[in-house]
C-alpha cells in the first residue's frame, strides 16, 4: 500500500513535471511568434515612415524650387525698374537743366525790357518834361478828348444792344411760359343756386313764420333768397365758405326730410365738419397737381382753404397753382432751383387762408406760418417779396413776383369792383366783431343789412338796444357806402333740459 503511494507520487511528479515542459515550451513558442510578428510591424512602420519622409523631401524641394523661380522673377522685374528709373532720372535732369536755362533766359529777357521801359520812360519825361504819372495821365486824358463821342456811342451801342436781348431772351421764356399754362379763368361771384328736387321745399325750408329760413341764416351767415324761380333757392354772402357750408346743409337736410331748427343746426354743424375733410383733399390735390408732395398736413389743410378764399374776384388757391406753374416754367428755363419757385408761388398767398380770423398783413401771417411748420427759408424767401414788403434776395423771389403778376394781369382774371364789393362787406362784419358781447355777425342783403348776434348772459335787452345804435355810429364814423344800411341786434336766450 505504502509502496503503492510512493509509486503514485513519483508518477504525479513525472507528469506533472511533464506538463510543465510542455507548457513552457508552448509559451516560448508563442512568445517567439508575438515577437516575430513584433519585428514585422516594425520593419512596415519603418518602411512607411521612409516613404513619407521621401515625399515629404520631394515636396519641400518643389516649394524651394517654385520659391527660387518666384525670387527670380521678382529679382528680374527690379532689376527692369531700376533700369527705368535710372533712363527717367536721366531725362528729368535734362528736362531741369533744360528749364533753368530757360528760366535764365526769361530772367536776362524780363530785365532787358525794364531796362528798355526806364529808358522809354526817361525820354517822354525829357521831351514832355513830365513826371511818369502826369505823363500817363496826361495820354489818357488825351485819347478821351479825342474819342469821347465815339466811345459814347459805341457804349450806349453795346448797352442798347444787351438790352434788346436781354428782354428779347425774358419775353420769350415769359411767353413760352404762358403759351404752355393756358387756364381759362371764372371770376367768382357772390351767389350760387342751389336747385331743389321739387317746388313743395321751398315751404318746408320756409317753415312757419319764416324759423328754418331765419335759422338757416343765422348759422350760416348765408342768405337765402327764395323767388320766383322754378325749384331754386339762391344762395347769397361774399365769404364762399359760408356759401359751401349752407349748400352742403341744405342738402343734408333734403336728404333727412325733417327740417325745424334743431335738426338745421345739427346738419349745419355736420357740414362745417364734413368741409374740414374736403378742405384738406383740395389742398392735397392742388400739391399732387405742381408736383410738391413733401408739405406738412396743416399746410395743406390751410391750401383747401384757399379754394374758398378770393381776391379781386379771382380764386386764390386756382391764382396760386396756376402761379406754381408759371414760376415753375420759367425757373427751368433760368437754370435756377426749379422746386423752391414752385412751393414759394404755391404758398405766396398762404396767409390769406386765416387773415380773416388773425391780425396782420398776409405776407406777414404767411411768413409766420411756414416758419411755424418748417418750411425752408429758402421758400419762405422766395414768397415774402411778392408785395415788394422785403427786398428781392433770391432769383426764386424776383421769379415769384413776375409769376403773380402774370397770372394777375391776364384779361378777365380779377375784378376790382367786386373786390371792393366783398372788402366793404367784411369790414361791416369786422366793426361789429370788435364790440364786447358779440358772437358773430353777418352782412346780407348786399351789405344793407348787417346781422348781429350777441351773447345773451352778457348783453340784456337794453344793452342791444344800445349796441345798435354804437356800431351804426361807428360804421358812419368809419366807411364810405351808397345808401343806408339795417344793423340789427339779435338776443336769443336758450333753455335747454334733459327728460330721464
Amino acid at each position: 500500500m505504502a509502496l503503492a503511494l510512493v509509486l503514485g507520487g513519483v508518477l504525479g511528479y513525472f507528469i506533472r513535471q511533464k506538463l510543465a515542459a510542455e507548457k513552457r515550451g508552448f509559451l516560448e513558442n508563442k512568445l517567439k511568434e508575438e515577437a516575430h510578428k513584433a519585428e514585422t510591424k516594425a520593419q512596415e512602420i519603418i518602411l512607411e515612415a521612409k516613404d513619407k519622409a521621401a515625399a515629404l523631401l520631394d515636396e519641400v524641394r518643389g516649394e524651394e524650387k517654385e520659391r527660387k523661380s518666384t525670387l527670380n522673377r521678382i529679382e528680374e522685374r527690379l532689376l527692369e525698374k531700376e533700369a527705368d528709373l535710372a533712363t527717367k532720372d536721366k531725362e528729368f535732369q535734362s528736362s531741369q537743366k533744360a528749364l533753368e536755362a530757360d528760366v535764365k533766359n526769361l530772367g536776362e529777357a524780363k530785365q532787358e525790357l525794364d531796362e528798355l521801359r526806364a529808358r522809354i520812360q526817361s525820354e517822354l519825361s525829357k521831351v514832355a518834361q513830365l513826371k511818369p504819372e502826369e505823363a500817363k495821365e496826361r495820354l489818357v486824358k488825351e485819347i478821351k478828348e479825342q474819342y469821347k463821342d465815339d466811345l459814347a456811342e459805341l457804349l450806349h451801342k453795346l448797352t442798347q444792344e444787351r438790352q434788346e436781348e436781354i428782354e428779347k431772351k425774358g419775353l420769350g421764356i415769359i411767353t413760352a411760359a404762358i403759351q404752355r399754362m393756358a387756364r381759362s379763368h371764372v371770376s367768382d361771384l357772390t351767389t350760387s343756386t342751389f336747385t331743389l328736387p321739387s317746388e313743395d321745399l321751398k315751404g318746408k325750408i320756409i317753415g312757419r313764420e319764416g324759423r328754418n329760413i331765419r335759422a338757416i341764416e343765422r348759422l350760416t351767415g348765408v342768405e337765402l333768397i327764395v323767388d320766383e324761380a322754378p325749384d331754386t333757392i339762391i344762395l347769397s354772402s361774399f365769404d364762399p365758405l359760408r356759401r359751401e357750408v349752407a349748400r352742403l346743409a341744405l342738402q343734408k337736410l333734403i336728404k333727412d326730410g325733417r327740417i325745424q331748427p334743431a335738426k338745421i343746426e345739427e346738419k349745419v354743424d355736420e357740414a362745417k365738419s364734413e368741409l374740414e375733410k374736403r378742405m384738406y383733399e383740395i389742398g392735397e390735390e392742388a400739391a399732387y397737381e405742381v408736383g410738391i408732395f413733401d408739405l406738412p398736413k396743416e399746410i395743406i389743410h390751410l391750401l383747401g382753404r384757399l379754394n374758398f378764399r378770393t381776391s379781386f374776384g379771382q380764386n386764390v388757391l386756382t391764382h396760386s397753382v396756376e402761379m406754381s406753374h408759371l414760376a415753375g416754367m420759367i425757373a427751368g428755363e433760368l437754370n435756377v432751383n426749379v422746386d423752391v419757385a414752385k412751393k414759394g408761388a404755391l404758398l405766396h398767398d398762404i396767409g390769406k387762408a386765416i387773415d380773416h380770423e388773425v391780425e396782420g398783413t398776409h405776407v406777414e401771417l404767411g411768413r409766420k406760418i411756414l416758419k411755424k411748420y418748417g418750411v425752408s427759408d429758402e421758400v419762405i424767401t422766395a414768397m415774402e417779396s411778392h408785395h415788394d414788403d422785403y427786398p428781392h434776395s433770391s432769383p426764386e423771389a424776383f421769379i415769384v413776383t413776375a409769376a403773380d403778376a402774370l397770372s394777375a394781369a391776364r384779361p378777365g382774371a380779377r375784378r376790382g369792383t367786386l373786390e371792393h364789393y366783398i372788402k366793404r362787406l367784411d369790414d361791416l362784419e369786422k366793426i361789429a366783431n370788435e364790440f364786447p358781447g358779440v358772437s358773430q355777425s353777418y352782412a346780407v342783403s348786399a351789405g344793407r343789412e348787417l346781422r348781429v348776434f350777441v351773447i345773451p348772459e352778457k348783453i340784456d335787452d337794453f344793452g342791444a338796444l344800445q349796441l345798435a345804435r354804437d356800431i351804426a355810429a361807428k360804421i358812419q364814423s368809419e366807411m364810405n357806402y351808397p345808401g343806408e344800411i339795417k344793423v340789427n341786434v339779435i338776443r336769443e336766450t336758450r333753455a335747454t333740459e334733459y327728460a330721464k
